[in-house]
């Protein structure tokens, strides 16, 4: 019935409709082609939904248009190498919830489009150098949950599209710091890392992070030690307003002597901590300002540097995504220039000088800095809407169609248009005289003939005036004329 109904509905579409619906069947043939939806996922336009199906293993078909996969809610254990690359449009993978207790090599191959990767709450517990390798547009990596005791080294190594790390709720007693550095990652604004097991940290090497990593790095939930270094690294941030602290101000403990039954909350009780020297150098709060610019490829821009500081003795350096820091005197670029007063001119910028710039003033004197950040998206230009050569085949185009609408279409047979006269046939003249007797005297002689019918130009040809009279006459003459010579051969 549902054929039948259909067919009866495509006999009645016009031609045209008819057609486009074809293009939609067979377009809809091939992206099946590619590969069909598993029996127990839901395919929705370019996302595959298999959460909470009872899968132990990746299905073996897959559609290879998707950019979102849901296997999240499973009993998967095992991914083997290449499990993803017949999906080179996947951006958005989650698998959380299942059984995973590692990813062997090559997983990920010829998946470096994804942009979000969901771990958590699996059983994973070394996070190795190879898991993520190739995954250079990863922004988002949910690994909490799990029974991660170590992140190798060099895990996070060409992740430079990173944004957001989340590894809390783990058993980590350590963390490579000293990889996250500003060219490495310069989009990395979310470190999360609480809930772990850290007792102490290596404050080297975190005030040596960016400082959209500091002010984005959750440690509360830990077991630290007490001692005047963590204080003083916290008593800053709290100082700059860092919102990491502000939102867990009661969650930031530590153990005093590593005693864990002696913990207190050192962010309120600061009694503790009356002896411990502070740092001159960053005592006072930084002003962050922040600012976005907007440009287009091969514009010169200028970033300014204000800041809180007042002071007219500023030194300022810049830290830019793809040049790395700069000052006035390690500037070699002729299209880079920073002015005394901090602000960087950039001429020709490219698209791949997009990012956050900062810029940092220091008060020597005062042993004061403040910073500045601007984020710079460079975009390409809108593309003409017409050039010449798409000009010059659209007038053909036209051209040719309207000489074949002129050579082939029929003309026009409508009322209003005026047909054109037939030639006039020359007329030889004669001499009304000669013929004036005769004409009267046929009419005479052969009343009978004429008397009961209608001659078709008798009648207006009477009712003339003036010279249309005259010539009506002669084409009249012309007729008996050759009326008489019929009835003579006759």
């Amino acid at each position: 019935l549902f054929c039948a109904g259909a067919f009866a509905a495509f006999e009645t579409m016009p031609d045209h409709v008819m057609f486009g619906c074809c293009l939609v069947v067979f377009f809809c043939l091939l992206r099946g082609c590619d590969g069909n939806c598993p029996a127990m996922c839901l395919c929705v336009s370019d996302t595959v939904c298999c959460s909470s199906t009872g899968l132990v293993k990746l299905p073996m078909f897959l559609p290879t248009f998707s950019m979102t996969l849901d296997l999240s809610h499973n009993y998967i254990s095992y991914l083997s190498a290449g499990s993803f690359e017949k999906m080179p449009r996947l951006e958005n993978l989650r698998l959380a919830s299942n059984q995973l207790t590692s990813l062997g090599e090559g997983v990920f191959q010829n998946a470096s489009g994804l942009r979000i990767l969901d771990l958590s709450s699996n059983r994973l517990h070394v996070v190795e150098q190879h898991y993520f390798h190739g995954l250079w547009r990863l922004e988002e990596l949910l690994l909490y949950n799990n029974k991660i005791t170590q992140v190798e080294s060099s895990t996070l190594t060409g992740l430079s599209s990173l944004k957001k790390l989340y590894v809390s709720l783990n058993q980590l007693t350590d963390f490579p710091f000293f990889t996250i550095q500003d060219h490495s990652h310069p989009f990395l604004t979310m470190l999360d890392l609480s809930s772990n097991r850290l007792s102490s940290l290596p404050w080297a090497d975190i005030k040596a992070l960016p400082s959209l990593v500091q002010r984005g790095l959750y440690l509360h939930n830990n077991s630290l030690v007490c001692d005047c270094t963590m204080y003083s690294m916290f008593w800053h941030w709290q100082l700059r307003g860092y919102d990491t602290l502000k939102d867990f101000t009661d969650d930031h403990r530590c153990t005093i002597y590593g005693e864990r039954r002696a913990t207190i909350t050192f962010l309120r009780h600061t009694r503790f901590f009356q002896n411990c020297t502070l740092e001159k150098a960053v005592s006072q709060p930084v002003t962050v300002y922040l600012s976005t610019v907007t440009v287009t490829e091969e514009e010169t821009i200028h970033l300014d540097c204000h800041t809180s500081l007042k002071s007219m003795d500023l030194s300022f350096t810049w830290k830019t995504p793809g040049k790395g820091y700069l000052t006035p005197a390690s500037i070699n670029d002729t299209l880079i220039t920073i002015f005394p007063n901090g602000t960087l001119e950039m001429q020709s910028v490219r698209v791949n000088d997009s990012g956050m710039y900062v810029c940092t003033a220091l008060d020597v004197k005062l042993g004061v800095n403040a910073t500045r950040e601007v984020n710079v998206t460079v975009s390409l230009p809108p593309p003409e809407s017409f050039n010449t050569g798409y000009t010059t085949l659209l007038g053909c185009a036209i051209t040719m169609i309207l000489i074949l609408m002129y050579l082939y279409l029929t003309p026009c047979r409508c009322s209003c248009c005026k047909q054109p006269k037939p030639p006039s046939k020359t007329i030889p003249t004669y001499d009304r005289s000669s013929f004036s007797s005769a004409f009267t005297a046929s009419i005479r002689e052969q009343p009978q003939v004429y008397s009961d019918k209608h001659v078709a130009f008798l009648e207006p040809m009477m009712s003339q005036q003036g010279l249309h009279k005259i010539n009506h006459i002669d084409f009249l003459l012309q007729y008996i004329v050759r009326r008489n010579n019929t009835l003579g051969a006759l």
